[in-house]
């Protein structure tokens, strides 16, 4: 966590969900900059645990758990612990650094993580998931998302059943102060960590945001969603050389210093 007050006078709006803010916040707090706590995507549970509950009851079926984020890590194994222990053949993937961490608070270590970025792309690339001829998989995630993992998975034999955890949705909330505080130049940055969570903040805006957004630095640790920035005319993308909230940090220190 950065200690010297880099980011003095400089408000950065953090768009990620409320519950997963927390470790940026301070680390703008704890280098002076002020974080101004804006979610894009609110992550609530789902309605119907049913299929979810059936699906918890028969992971012995399965060769592999795959747990695309620390939020459905979390949704799913709070049921998981109250219903059963985890098969002791089942192997358990991850897409990223964050949800390896979150499991390891239900007492799971043995992980395989991606090596150098922490997408499904990257995991794809590891030697484990090559030979899925026959394999069982579950990829535990929100409503919706990406296809990539999945796809890619069947392609290579896997038979795959997706078990949806949790709601992503599009927060309903008021813009007017913020566009006020934006027309001011008092945002100076934005941390963007998922490409949907772009686009709904694209979305909540509306077209005087775009504009201000437009020429307001976008900070991001991830070439896709730097991708999605520049397709929807966004000017000034910073994607950060390393990962995670300490890749974000360090990033917009250096940004602000040089």
């Amino acid at each position: 966590m950065p200690t010297s007050q880099s980011l003095t006078g400089i408000n950065i709006l953090v768009t990620r969900p409320a519950h997963q803010s927390a470790f940026l916040a301070n680390g703008i707090r704890a280098a002076g900059g002020n974080p101004i706590l804006f979610p894009v995507l609110e992550v609530t549970d789902i309605k119907d645990l049913t299929p979810l509950l059936n699906l918890i009851n028969r992971l012995d079926e399965f060769d592999w758990a795959i747990f695309v984020s620390p939020n459905a890590v979390n949704k799913a194994m709070s049921l998981i612990v109250k219903q059963r222990s985890l098969p002791p053949h089942l192997k358990i993937a991850v897409v990223g650094k964050g949800s390896a961490d979150t499991l390891k608070n239900y007492g799971v270590d043995k992980v395989l993580v991606p090596t150098e970025h922490f997408d499904s792309e990257a995991l794809l690339k590891r030697k484990e998931l090559q030979h899925m001829a026959g394999k069982h998989v579950v990829i535990f995630r929100g409503n919706g998302g990406r296809q990539l993992l999945g796809d890619t998975l069947m392609q290579r034999g896997a038979i795959l059943e997706y078990a949806e955890c949790y709601q992503r949705k599009k927060p309903n909330v008021d813009i007017a102060s913020l566009l006020t505080a934006w027309s001011q130049g008092e945002i100076h940055a934005v941390i963007i960590t998922s490409s949907e969570g772009l686009h709904n903040l694209f979305d909540i805006i509306g077209e005087l945001g775009q504009q201000l957004l437009k020429l307001t630095p976008v900070f991001t640790v991830h070439e896709r969603i730097a991708q999605t920035a520049k397709n929807l005319g966004l000017e000034k993308i910073v994607k950060a050389p390393s990962t995670g909230d300490e890749g974000l940090l360090k990033s917009l220190q250096g940004y602000f210093n040089s």
